[in-house]
Order: C-alpha cells, then sequence, then structure tokens
C-alpha cells in the first residue's frame, strides 16, 4: 500500500497527513518545527512513502532538506497554484495537508524548485547584500532631498556615498538638520563597509562559476551583479522555454484581455523579485555602454515612458541570458538586437 504525505508547514508546528491510495488517514500529526520529531512520525510508515509535499513557506528549508539527507523523495508545492474546492466553507490545517497529499497522489501537485543546498547560502548571501544596498540608497536618496531642500540646486546622489560629516556640515546650516544629515551620512559609511565585506566574500566565488563567466561578458554587467543573475536563474534547464524564463524574472505583461479590452491583471508577483530587480539594474547598465540597447530603448520610451521601455529592454535581455546559458555562448549584441 503507497502512502503519500502531506504537510502544512507554520513557524510554531506544522501538520503532517499521511493517506493511502483511497485518500483515507493512515496517520496524522502536529509536530514542533523540530526535524527529529517529523522524522520520528514518519519512520514507522517510510517502506510504504512514495512522496512527501511540503508547502513552500519562508521557513522551509531545514525541513525539506532534512527529508531529502533522510531518503525520502520531497515535493516543494507552490501555495500561490494550489487551488482547493470554492465551495467549502470550513478549512483548517488538516485539510490544507490532505490537499496536498491528495494532489501528490494524483500527480497535480504544483511544485517548485528546490534550489541545491550547496549553492543556497551564496545566493541568499547575495540577497542580503541588495537588500543593503537598496537601504543605503534610501538614505542616500534622504539626504539629497534635504540639501536641495534647505539650499536649492541640484546634488548628486553619488558625492553622498563617501562624503565626509565636515563637508555636510558646511552644506547644512540649521543644528537640527545637520545633527540628522550626520546620522544618516554615519549610517551609509556603515552600509558601505558592510557591502564590500559581503562583495569581498562573494567575488571569492567568482571563477568557478560558468555562467559568471558568460554573464560578464554583456556590456555593464559587473561580477556582482552577473553573480547575483547567475545564481538567480539557477540551472538554466529549469525553464522549458526562454518565454518562461523571462516570466519568472517578471518582465512580461500580466494583464489580461477579452475581447481587446483589459478585463483585469494576472499575478503580477509570480516570479523572482530578485532577479527581475537584477535584471533591471542590468538593462539600466546596458543603455550605458551598448549603443544598439540604447536605441531599442529610446524608440520605446518614445512609445510608452521609461519605466516600460526599461522593462521591454529587461525581456529581451532574459531571453538573451536564456539562449547564452543554454548553448554556453557569449554575448553577441547582433543576435539581441539584430
Amino acid at each position: 500500500m503507497a502512502l503519500h504525505c502531506g504537510m502544512d508547514l507554520h513557524g510554531k508546528n506544522v501538520l503532517c497527513s499521511l493517506t493511502d491510495e483511497n485518500d483515507k488517514v493512515v496517520a496524522e500529526r502536529r509536530t514542533t518545527t523540530t526535524l527529529s520529531e517529523v522524522l520520528r512520525f514518519l519512520e514507522p510508515h517510510q517502506p510504504l512513502i512514495e512522496g512527501i509535499a511540503v508547502e513552500s513557506t519562508y521557513n522551509w528549508y531545514w525541513l525539506v532538506d532534512g527529508l531529502l539527507d533522510a531518503g525520502y523523495r520531497v515535493h516543494l508545492a507552490n501555495p500561490n497554484a494550489v487551488k482547493t474546492y470554492d465551495g467549502l466553507k470550513y478549512g483548517d490545517d488538516k485539510g490544507d495537508a490532505r490537499h496536498l497529499a491528495h494532489l501528490l497522489r494524483l500527480g497535480l501537485l504544483p511544485t517548485g524548485f528546490i534550489y541545491p543546498k550547496e549553492q543556497r547560502g551564496l545566493r541568499d548571501l547575495l540577497r542580503r547584500r541588495m537588500l543593503l544596498v537598496q537601504e543605503r540608497t534610501r538614505f542616500i536618496l534622504s539626504l539629497q532631498s534635504l540639501c536641495e531642500r534647505v539650499n536649492g540646486g541640484k546634488y548628486r546622489a553619488e558625492m553622498f556615498k563617501r562624503m565626509k560629516p565636515e563637508r555636510l556640515e558646511e552644506i547644512i546650516e540649521d543644528p537640527y538638520h545637520q545633527a540628522g544629515a550626520v546620522e544618516y551620512l554615519d549610517v551609509v559609511r556603515r552600509l558601505n563597509q558592510a557591502i564590500y565585506r559581503l562583495e569581498k566574500r562573494v567575488l571569492g566565488e567568482c571563477e568557478q562559476s560558468q555562467a559568471y563567466k558568460l554573464l560578464n561578458s554583456i556590456p555593464g554587467i559587473g561580477r556582482v551583479l552577473g553573480m547575483m543573475i547567475a545564481f538567480e536563474t539557477g540551472p538554466i534547464t529549469r525553464y522549458a522555454k526562454p518565454g518562461n524564463y523571462a516570466s519568472y524574472a517578471r518582465t512580461v505583461s500580466a494583464i489580461r484581455y477579452s475581447d481587446g479590452k483589459k478585463k483585469g491583471e494576472n499575478n503580477r508577483k509570480c516570479g523572482n523579485k530578485y532577479l527581475a530587480w537584477a535584471l533591471v539594474q542590468a538593462a539600466h547598465k546596458l543603455i550605458r555602454y551598448c549603443p544598439e540597447a540604447r536605441s531599442f530603448y529610446d524608440r520605446k520610451k518614445a512609445k510608452k515612458n521609461g519605466a516600460v521601455a526599461t522593462k521591454a529592454l529587461a525581456c529581451k535581455l532574459a531571453r538573451c541570458i536564456y539562449h547564452m546559458l543554454e548553448n554556453n555562448e557569449e554575448f553577441d549584441v547582433k543576435k539581441i538586437f539584430g
């Protein structure tokens, strides 16, 4: 008798449900988020368990890795794609876990990619760096806005990355504005140091990645941005077609039309927000360093606006990256822009 297991994972507990080929519950228990307790529940039934469906929540790493190490066949369920019967009036954790096991038994479970554990840490480190860069930008823009508000004129945001407190005190005379600005500048300095330390740690791994070497051939893409795109992309075989990769990178339109009229929008946030950010940054760099990309951007901008033009270039770049990684080829401007 084959068994299928569904696990509804939460922050403090996990509801484990084992069902047979007729969806009859064989065993069910709510355990704490402790691997040993979960394995203790599964152990008596391990020879019969064909697969385990784990809901992809923010804290799935420990559970999926532990189950894989214990020899189980694990499927990471995509919660956004798992649909339940709309007519249900009552639902709870037991019903959710049993539904995951039911979909797994039927072969209808929407699954996500289980990123290799060996590379996951470096990918997440690049994500932490991205968050620090965004936070630094927020503080710099606030300083820029303050200086322009009290003095008029225009200040380049780049100058605040390396500005000394003495210089900032010369620009801002009001003691209260001055005190706040100096503290902000100190935060920017500390963020600069943290970003540098993370970059130094990451760049030591660059030479080991073939994908990074190929991405580095794209004009404007430096070492860190190339590494981020490479690790957020993962194995290119994950994606069936270039369009699937572009969709995963959130570079395609999510508008739904019927009879030529806009009827709404689909899930715009479906995909990888980190890869989407990295490709937009790469598109901005490509505009600066590639004349053909600049011409493409200008044509799109003349028809729509700058944001739409940047997104269109990011989509074109995503498709180009797919073919580069699939065919193990370096960037060729003629192939992307004709």
